[in-house]
């Protein structure tokens, strides 16, 4: 079941859910709409051949800070990292789900490809796989609306929570936009 904008609502005050900073108008129906934040993390895309799965990657990559005020511009088929502004924390009962918002969509702007899905136990800013599928380039800005997030309850508390030490929880804590830890499976 979907918590809807009453029962987000008590799980904020309880402290259970997680959403800082939590802007004004935030709550809808059945989610909290999440900004951008400060960091873009983009591919240099001018020094090797290929990506290797098994291999680090954070040296192909480089942040580049947004600035209020100043936009980035995501250009057609360009994929980019973003970070959430907001901090966020699910408890171990509930499973989040991370979407676009419906007008940046229509515009062609994906915020996730494949990390739609927030893990119960799961803390910090979450990562954004933004691409731009429009013939145009688009504009991002730092505070901009760029998805929402909302909270499904699960049949039981999960028995191994992510970041909980059982698990390879790669990315509990994240703070900036985080590259691919893939290279760790192997």
């Amino acid at each position: 079941m979907i918590l809807s904008d009453r029962t987000m609502r008590e799980e904020l005050s309880r402290g259970r859910i997680r959403v800082e900073p939590l802007a004004d108008g935030a709550i809808q129906p059945s989610s909290i709409d999440l900004r951008l934040g400060d960091k873009i993390r983009v591919f240099r895309n001018n020094h090797i051949p290929h990506i290797d799965v098994r291999v680090d990657t954070a040296n192909l990559t480089e942040v580049v800070p947004l600035k209020e005020g100043v936009p980035f511009y995501l250009r057609p088929m360009e994929f980019a990292l973003g970070v959430t502004l907001e901090t966020i924390g699910v408890p171990d009962d509930l499973v989040a789900r991370l979407d676009g918002k419906s007008s940046l969509g229509r515009l062609g702007l994906l915020i996730h490809a494949t990390a739609g899905l927030v893990d119960p136990g799961w803390e910090g800013r979450l990562t954004l796989e933004l691409m731009n599928l429009a013939p145009f380039p688009i504009t991002l800005w730092s505070g901009m609306k760029i998805g929402q997030i909302s909270f499904i309850k699960m049949t039981t508390p999960v028995d191994n929570p992510y970041g909980g030490g059982r698990l390879a929880s790669k990315y509990q804590g994240d703070q900036d936009p985080t590259p691919s830890r893939y290279h760790l499976e192997f």
